[in-house]
């Protein structure tokens, strides 16, 4: 069972984590993930300057100097942008550093002062969940609401903006307006998040979810929820697990919560996840590797492939550079889907279904090549190489696309299945030695 302080912690989180997600969304997508950091951080001076004003501990108080400070902050970032030769990302850091070391100063003057010790300001550096009350999910879900609000209102005009800012501009759009509005959202979900995973934290809990939803999907309200999901996820887990096993303090373990989401959606998401892409590039290999063979068997049976006697294995090896338990797999492979024959272990040449299949590659090839050449102004003494980088991954629709290309500018003959002639001479292999160019 849960304890009724510990659900309170827990709903705030979750509240929290849902909406950074939603609005760091937007900055991971416009390159801008530190700017919440660079707000996180410029808030400590407004905490601190509220504290030196009143004299005593009042939350309210302090996230308006909070909000005061972090949106001078992100002014002086637009200042450096535009008003000088700075780049966003240095502005970003130069605010980042001054800002936070001007907050470290303040509040060691106000841990000097008598009765300054009991502030409790440092906890806004590392947060303190389990302080939180019911009042402060109020406050939470009421931002919340709002900022979700916004962006649903919103969403096609925050979408262009991410995408294709000069775009909207260029459209009449307020860009401006739109951007100061972001900025505004952003501004009161990081304000609102610094009591309870405070200044260094509320960075990560801002750009982890975001990052995380965009390994999953390529659009944008997916991402969004996803975001949402995975904010909610992260500070609702972090919470518990701090609760009720070690007694860590939630914020950092929130973050850890979070940086586990983002390990799982780098490793595991279907399309951009590292796994994905690794066997993608695998099949890709297994794929051009068994075209090369083809291509290469016809190559060394022309200019009369159906009636040319057996290759000789190691003149294939030789051809392609392969090295033997590489060529014998391939074998392997093609003799099992019939495209091969081996009169003896030496010796291989394609069958029927094979020589279709081969002239398919090789018809494909050097359509590139020719494209290749006459277009792209490529060396026939290069254009080998550069045809086989591409003719891989490009689709049949894309091909039949540019036989008609080939075929409007008189370099193909229509109706032509057979492969054409190579536009370039054919290395001629020894197999005592290597090849050789005619």
């Amino acid at each position: 069972m849960i304890a009724y302080n510990t659900l309170i912690v827990l709903l705030g989180t979750a509240l929290l984590g849902l909406v950074s997600g939603v609005i760091g969304s937007y900055t991971v997508l416009r390159r801008r993930a530190l700017m919440g950091d660079a707000l996180a951080h410029a808030a400590l001076p407004g905490i601190c300057m509220a504290y030196l004003a009143l004299g005593e501990r009042h939350l309210a108080w302090f996230l308006v100097g909070a909000l005061i400070s972090g949106t001078l902050g992100v002014l002086v970032v637009s200042l450096l942008r535009h008003a000088t030769r700075i780049k966003e990302d240095a502005a970003i850091g130069i605010v980042l550093s001054v800002f936070f070391g001007g907050g470290i100063v303040l509040l060691r003057l106000i841990q000097n002062q008598p009765g300054g010790n009991r502030a409790g300001l440092d906890s806004y550096i590392y947060g303190k969940a389990a302080s939180m009350v019911l009042s402060d999910v109020w406050i939470i879900a009421a931002v919340s609401v709002v900022v979700v609000a916004a962006t649903l209102l919103l969403g096609k005009e925050f979408k262009i903006i991410s995408f294709d800012r000069e775009f909207a501009a260029a459209q009449g759009w307020p860009t401006l307006s739109l951007d100061i509005m972001m900025m505004a959202l952003l501004v009161a979900v990081t304000v609102m998040g610094l009591p309870a995973v405070g200044v260094v934290m509320m960075a990560a809990l801002l750009i982890v979810p975001g990052a995380s939803a965009r390994f999953w999907t390529e659009r944008l309200e997916t991402m969004l929820l996803l975001a949402a999901a995975f904010g909610a996820l992260t500070g609702a887990v972090g919470t518990f697990f701090s609760a009720e096993f070690a007694r860590l303090p939630a914020g950092p373990v929130i973050v850890l919560v979070g940086a586990a989401i983002f390990v799982v959606s780098m490793t595991c998401a279907p399309r951009r996840g590292v796994l994905s892409r690794i066997v993608s590039r695998l099949r890709m290999q297994r794929v051009t590797s068994r075209q090369n063979l083809l291509r290469t068997l016809y190559e060394l049976s022309e200019p009369q492939p159906e009636s040319r006697p057996p290759c000789d294995v190691s003149v294939l090896a030789q051809r392609r550079a392969w090295s033997p338990r590489g060529v014998r797999r391939l074998l392997c492979w093609a003799h099992r889907e019939n495209l091969i024959e081996q009169p003896d272990a030496n010796r291989v040449r394609l069958t029927a279904s094979g020589l279709e299949h081969a002239a398919d590659v090789v018809r494909t090839h050097r359509l590139w090549e020719m494209f290749l050449i006459d277009e792209a102004r490529i060396a026939t003494d290069h254009v080998d190489r550069d045809a086989d980088s591409i003719e891989h991954v490009l689709g049949p629709r894309l091909v039949r696309r540019l036989e008609q290309r080939l075929v409007e500018c008189g370099r193909l003959p229509k109706g032509l299945r057979i492969p054409p002639p190579s536009p370039h001479a054919l290395p001629e292999t020894d197999a005592k030695g290597p090849p050789t160019r005619t």
